[in-house]
């Protein structure tokens, strides 16, 4: 069980719970059972550092406020849009004989020992948490999926995985499927275009076939040579010269 320093808070305006934050706390609100509501401060470093577990909101953390202990489940956190750091948290007070309704996290283990998993087979999470009404003397930290010996087309009920005493799904009246172990899925290349496997063709920098000047674009390139070119001009301008009649 993770533990957590409190301070009793006397925060009444916004200003004095930003003074609060700038100083490295988190204003929080410890209720429940038949105490009165107590406004209190935690360490944002110690916070955050307790965050980063997966299932922090289904943990019961024990709280020490004023030389006493408490044990509490972290209900709601509330985080800055910009800097995405907490900015309050809310705490409900563990009552014997309570119950209360969690998202509690699943865990698969033993993957290396499932024959279907080694023949290529691929687990599909349909439920990564499951909601479940606990009494507050025996709340889960995780549900165990053991896949030993699974093989491909066996599927995970609610049924086949063991619950604590007084604890159950709030989904009633079905068998529902939390995973299930599904055939490798094939996938094959496309076959390449016959023409592309063939050689000896050119292709602009956009892949289409480059063509010679004054033929037809028939797929083929034929090659230019400059010279020819140029003689073609020079004939030509000599053409024009004869063609024009001699000044008197």
């Amino acid at each position: 069980m993770n533990t957590l320093e409190a301070n009793i808070r006397n925060t009444k305006t916004k200003g004095d719970l930003n003074s609060l934050r700038s100083k490295g706390n988190v204003p929080g609100v410890i209720y429940g059972g038949e105490d009165k509501n107590q406004n209190i401060s935690v360490s944002k470093k110690t916070l955050t550092n307790l965050l980063e577990k997966d299932n922090f909101l289904s943990n019961i953390i024990n709280i020490k406020l004023d030389g006493k202990d408490q044990n509490v489940l972290p209900r709601e956190v509330k985080f800055d849009i910009l800097s995405d750091e907490p900015t309050h948290v809310d705490f409900l007070r563990i009552v014997k004989g309570g119950k209360v309704i969690l998202q509690i996290p699943v865990k698969f283990i033993n993957s290396d020992k499932s024959p279907g998993l080694k023949r290529g087979g691929v687990l599909n999470i349909v439920r990564r948490k499951v909601e479940l009404k606990c009494s507050t003397e025996n709340i889960p930290n995780e549900l165990v999926v053991d896949l030993e010996g699974v093989d491909i087309g066996q599927s995970f009920k609610i049924s086949s995985i063991k619950l604590p005493e007084n604890v159950h799904p709030t989904i009633q009246g079905r068998d529902f499927v939390v995973a299930t172990l599904a055939a490798p899925t094939v996938i094959k290349e496309p076959e390449k275009p016959a023409d592309a496997a063939e050689g000896g063709e050119a292709t602009g920098e956009e892949g289409s076939t480059q063509t010679a000047e004054g033929t037809e674009g028939d797929g083929k390139a034929t090659p230019v040579d400059p010279t020819k070119s140029e003689k073609k001009e020079d004939a030509k301008k000599g053409d024009d010269k004869k063609s024009q009649p001699e000044k008197k």
